[in-house]
């Protein structure tokens, strides 16, 4: 009587060798746990009043670091040799001249700003947001972070961001001009020259 192929297979051996060991699958999940959970809540606001709307309990917090936010966007932010460099990136009326000791430049207004944590007075962190309101713009009614990543349509307020968002930027010392806001954009550089390392829109 001929034995059919299936009598002379060790399924037991099979199983063994086949099944999913729980350490496996329990990194497994803590791994995926971890991916999950990376990103964190962040709101957009326009100015303190409007985050103070939001939140009348930390109105106080929402001005202090709306306060932070602003010197951070002058000290990261996109810089211009001209007004009409800046605002043919920007639009009419959307930039400020700043007078240093060591001269002058051009640079946008800060558009808003990104709060996390706000709800922790010693954890908030925060990131200046700019925007460009020139028709000719591909970046026209859009957040740009401070490290040049363009996070979306202007009407959007909520996001989950890593937390890198908020880390420091590099301090801008030197000018661009009229078209190294879109190239930098683009790039999702620290406001980066083209070929920068350091980051910041010419660094």
């Amino acid at each position: 009587m001929t034995r059919k192929r299936s009598e002379h297979i060790n399924l037991s051996r099979m199983r063994k060798h086949f099944s999913v060991k729980p350490l496996a699958i329990g990194v497994a999940s803590v791994f995926l746990a971890a991916c999950t959970d990376s990103r964190q809540e962040a709101t957009i606001y326009k100015d303190a009043q409007d985050c103070a709307n939001d939140n009348p309990e930390q109105a106080q917090i929402c001005q202090t670091a709306y306060q932070e936010a602003l010197a951070e966007a002058e000290r990261t932010g996109p810089k211009y040799n001209t007004e009409q460099d800046c605002e043919g990136e920007f639009g009419p009326n959307q930039c400020q001249r700043i007078e240093r000791s060591s001269g002058s430049f051009f640079m946008p207004f800060m558009a808003g700003y990104m709060l996390s944590n706000l709800l922790s007075p010693n954890r908030y962190q925060y990131q200046p947001m700019f925007t460009s309101y020139s028709p000719y713009s591909s970046y026209r009614y859009r957040w740009i972070g401070a490290g040049g990543y363009d996070y979306g349509d202007l009407r959007k307020r909520n996001y989950k961001v890593r937390p890198d968002a908020f880390k420091p930027k590099p301090a801008v010392t030197r000018t661009i001009k009229r078209g190294g806001f879109g190239s930098s954009v683009r790039a999702k550089s620290n406001w980066g020259s083209k070929s920068s390392s350091k980051g910041g829109w010419g660094g």
